[in-house]
């Protein structure tokens, strides 16, 4: 079999064997490279120690990234090209890294100390691939499945239930019967975890193409590190407009949102709120009021915890918070929600509602998305007329308010949020002397 291999790996492995040591492409991308996609790192195993490698690369650059544990990083054609001595690991104390490693001979001892089979397969540069669990054929199959006892493998490392999960949706497999039943068992392990591996664990697993299949099979695993997640997932719903329990609501409105972390985000948290707000009437009907405001509130400690960056956070708030707003395709309410969120923002929040619309009572659609696509209409339409949507759309800004009297601070956001606010409801022209006019009357009221 032929595979295209880069000139820098190539040479890196060349060099090695002509030295008299082996050398093969391993992991990541010998696991692309059989499922026909371009890998985006290329890792070498070899038979020579760290201080030989270093030897038959001379006159590289060369960074010792992880010599302590068998890795020396050559820089080949401006690429870095990691290559780490064939090893065996001692046990994992901090569930994390092995305490100690140590160098073997033997390629195939190598390949048993790895997570699953589909990362445990090398790959030779005259194509030969070395594959004793199997690896190829579980690529091939869609099959996730761990090297050896998979529940010693998750105890090594708590980070792999999540990377299993991970897989699973990025790849589109499924998870090998004993392996899918060790990452139940394990995933109490996830508690050993940094939060900053899981939450990009986690947002790689949120876009991947079979996100909601695993959201579906594996609620316990991600309820680890939010337990808030436990009552929605045993959540009914009791309402008209849902002929879903809670969680396979959420579930099937991450499917209907855009693969981008922020939108599945928003999806995975915007009902979070709902059991505490819970109630049902005198014919049984459940209602959730005042769920938005604290679904929000939830979310953002969710997101904190997991350490989220903070702009992401935000956004991610801000459209939890208004997912349940009514919106309508009057351009005085279209050009207020733009002056308070934002072109950008708003987007993205006819995404959630579409989404949110589409996890519920399919016989409740009715004319709701017909009318959120009236409404992007009228705003991309609004947005290639130039029209003044936002603060920095208007004809004056924080200078122009200053020269015109006001206090540096507080006051001249006051002011230019109150001039935006005439112009969004079309009280006032966007033009700088009547802007301006306004300003001075403004500044005179609030004294």
């Amino acid at each position: 079999m032929k595979f295209d291999i880069p000139a820098g790996a190539a040479h890196i492995l060349q060099t090695l064997t002509n030295a008299g040591y082996e050398a093969w492409l391993v992991g990541g991308c010998v696991r692309d490279l059989l499922r026909g996609v371009p890998p985006h790192d290329w890792d070498i195993c070899t038979s020579a120690r760290p201080e030989q490698t270093e030897a038959c690369f001379a006159g590289h650059k060369i960074i010792e990234t992880g010599l302590k544990h068998g890795t020396v990083t050559v820089v080949e054609g401006g690429e870095p090209y990691e290559i780490t001595t064939y090893r065996t690991e001692g046990p994992y104390s901090d569930s994390r890294r092995p305490d100690f490693v140590r160098f073997v001979p033997d390629l195939k001892e190598d390949l048993a100390r790895r997570d699953f089979t589909m990362n445990a397969v090398a790959l030779g540069l005259d194509g030969t691939l070395q594959d004793p669990f199997g690896g190829a054929e579980d690529i091939q199959s869609g099959l996730i499945r761990c090297v050896g006892k998979p529940a010693h493998r998750f105890q090594e490392d708590g980070l792999r239930v999540m990377r299993a999960l991970r897989f699973a949706s990025v790849f589109r497999c499924r998870i090998e019967e004993q392996t899918a039943q060790a990452v139940h068992h394990s995933r109490a392990m996830l508690k050993r975890v940094a939060a900053e591996r899981i939450h990009a664990e986690l947002g790689k697993l949120l876009t991947g193409p079979a996100a909601g299949e695993v959201l579906r099979q594996y609620p316990d695993v991600l309820c680890v590190f939010w337990p808030q997640l436990g009552p929605l997932t045993a959540m009914e719903q009791n309402n008209p407009w849902h002929c879903w329990g809670g969680w396979e609501h959420t579930v099937r409105a991450v499917e209907a949102a855009p693969a981008q972390l922020t939108l599945r985000l928003a999806m995975l948290l915007h009902d979070i709120g709902k059991p505490s707000c819970r109630s049902t009437d005198n014919n049984g009907i459940d209602h959730f009021y005042g769920h938005p405001g604290l679904s929000a509130k939830m979310a953002d400690r969710m997101l904190r915890a997991l350490k989220f960056e903070n702009s992401l956070r935000r956004r991610v708030v801000t459209l939890v918070e208004y997912h349940d707003v009514l919106l309508s395709a009057q351009d005085k309410t279209i050009r207020r929600w733009l002056g308070r969120l934002g072109p950008e923002t708003f987007f993205q929040l006819l995404e959630v509602k579409r989404a949110d619309i589409l996890g519920q009572a399919p016989e409740k659609l009715g004319s709701r998305l017909d009318e959120l696509a009236e409404i992007r209409a009228r705003v991309e339409q609004m947005t290639a007329e130039g029209q003044c949507l936002t603060l920095k759309e208007l004809a004056v800004n924080g200078r122009d308010i200053i020269a015109a009297g006001a206090r540096p601070g507080p006051e001249v956001g006051r002011v230019l949020a109150a001039l935006l606010d005439r112009v969004l409801d079309e009280e006032a022209p966007n033009q700088r002397a009547a802007l301006l006019e306004l300003a001075r009357r403004e500044l005179q009221r609030g004294r």
